[in-house]
């Protein structure tokens, strides 16, 4: 049969699954690549699987937006945590992870040919579903620190424009914005009549005293902000695929004809075990993202070294660190290199959006302090022997 074209020729591939096959046939590679924690979820989650079994009614479909015991724990963290009050103007859903809720998101609010509004580097998700959807992401590129050029923001939008997306704190730089900087792109967006996405699947990964903020918490924002979460990081929960998004009201009945299609309603037991975590206590999450700091600081130090061969932008989120390596190489080619030559990989700036130069996106959450210091070890002296060769 002859190979037939479709809409997904105009998709990117996944980097992740190319970077892993290149992993799996260089054994004994440290993977700084992919972005998911090294810790299980809560033992409260597991226990809350024993509270499903125990209702026989649980193989059935349950509600598209999600169970109401989770929708009403997730209300009240919504509240203690982000200030987002949950109330007639807006409301929640439950999906499979945050990247549904995006892809229900731009199937919602989009027609055909529509804009959305990605600032660069981007999530290389965001820009396949959009693609997917068939609209255009319009890409606006951030300032030297990979901050938001407001400006750029606001000149970027035409009759076309549906959306402005944000990541706080941010995939892949580990940048983390500042009310201020969020404020604006919401005045913006409220001006235009435009959405503002706010992704914040990272919410909890901040470091040195840095605190997140959510604009959905930002008065009169209701109308137009929609905001993503997930529980993939924060709780180990990478393959359970549980998110949610707060989105206003006027937008339920759209969202719930993509959900129903796409999945009927989001995994019922994953939902128990959310519902679990979330009575987890603060030390599981403190202890943890401590554990995480104490790595970063320990990658910190490492690239350090690096400074003449590669410009690092200091970043206090998420566990991503972005790097502009000076060198004409490609940037794949040279993470094929390093997992071939120094057994460590990092994922290539051109996935996310970048090709006028060689970046890396190096990911540190997966890992123990002993695997971390071998790996950005051998990142560094990979570095500095392909470069510098």
């Amino acid at each position: 049969m002859e190979s037939l074209t479709s809409r997904m020729q105009a998709v990117q591939s996944p980097i992740i699954p190319v970077v892993g096959e290149l992993i799996k046939n260089s054994p004994g590679t440290i993977s700084l690549g992919q972005g998911v924690v090294s810790y299980n979820p809560p033992h409260e989650a597991i226990e809350f699987l024993a509270k499903f079994l125990a209702e026989p009614a649980n193989n059935l479909y349950k509600s598209v937006e999600g169970i109401p015991p989770l929708l009403t724990a997730l209300a009240g963290k919504l509240q203690a945590f982000n200030g987002i009050e949950i109330n007639g103007e807006n409301c929640i859903v439950v999906t499979a992870g945050s990247n549904m809720g995006f892809m229900n998101t731009i199937l919602a609010i989009t027609n055909p040919g529509d804009e959305i509004i990605l600032n660069t580097p981007y999530y290389f998700n965001h820009e396949m579903a959009i693609a997917m959807a068939g609209c255009r992401a319009v890409l606006v590129a951030t300032d030297e620190n990979y901050q938001l050029r407001k400006e750029a923001i606001a000149q970027a939008i035409t009759p076309k424009t549906r959306a402005v997306v944000t990541i706080s704190p941010n995939n892949p730089t580990g940048v983390v914005y500042s009310e201020a900087a969020l404020r604006q792109v919401n005045q913006i967006c409220a001006n235009h009549s435009i959405y503002h996405i706010s992704d914040e699947a990272y919410e909890y990964f901040t470091y040195n005293g840095v605190k997140h903020v959510s604009p959905g918490a930002f008065s009169n924002s209701s109308e137009y902000t929609i905001s993503l979460y997930s529980l993939s990081k924060a709780y180990g929960f990478a393959s359970w695929r549980i998110g949610y998004m707060v989105i206003p009201k006027h937008l339920l009945i759209a969202v719930k004809k993509v959900q129903d299609t796409i999945l009927i309603c989001p995994p019922v037991i994953s939902q128990y075990a959310a519902l679990g975590a979330l009575q987890a206590k603060e030390e599981y999450l403190k202890s943890h993202i401590g554990a995480i700091a104490q790595v970063r600081q320990l990658v910190v130090d490492s690239l350090d070294r690096l400074q003449g061969l590669c410009s690092i932008i200091p970043a206090n989120g998420a566990f991503y660190f972005f790097l502009k390596v000076h060198t004409q190489m490609d940037a794949f080619e040279l993470v094929k290199q390093l997992i071939q030559e120094h057994k460590v990989a990092v994922i290539p700036g051109t996935t996310f959006g970048i090709d006028d130069g060689c970046y890396l996106r190096v990911a540190y959450g997966a890992l123990q302090k002993e695997t971390a210091k071998e790996g950005i070890e051998r990142l560094v002296q990979g570095l500095e022997t392909i470069v510098r060769s």
